[in-house]
């Protein structure tokens, strides 16, 4: 067991040098990892100057967590600023892309969930209650 292992608690080290270049920005797929069940996924992104990433729209959730930088978020051909610190939702089904026009590196991290993951992850999951689960 490493310094970052513990059974109560594991931290995965920033690897900013493997990032790949998909879908018009720098990412790392986060979520899912060999050993964690979870019904979401997550990604680090890093959208360099001048990046537009690419157009999509899909059934889950979405929500952009701003670390650094600015840049704008583009929903269903409307734009909003997005700063660090700030968060954008988008809604299934919506078509968003992000725009960085600034001098600067724009970091986030992306969070989506829907329906399916959620029933994947249930599925694998005992069918028990707990007195936490069943706290009013």
């Amino acid at each position: 067991m490493t310094d970052q292992e513990h059974p109560d608690v594991e931290i995965r080290t920033a690897e900013p040098d493997h990032l790949l270049r998909e879908h018009g920005l720098d990412l790392k797929l986060l979520y899912p990892w060999p050993g964690l069940e979870a019904p979401f996924r997550g990604a680090w992104c890093v959208l360099r100057p001048g990046d537009v990433s690419q157009a999509h729209a899909h059934r889950e959730r979405e929500m952009f967590i701003a670390m650094a930088g600015r840049a704008e978020v583009v929903c269903n051909g409307r734009r909003w600023k997005i700063a660090a610190g700030d968060i954008a939702l988008m809604k299934g089904g919506a078509e968003h892309h992000i725009v960085n026009e600034h001098d600067t590196d724009f970091s986030y991290y992306a969070i989506w969930w829907g329906r399916s993951m959620s029933a994947e992850f249930l599925a694998g999951q005992p069918a028990q209650d707990t007195e936490a689960d069943t706290a009013p």
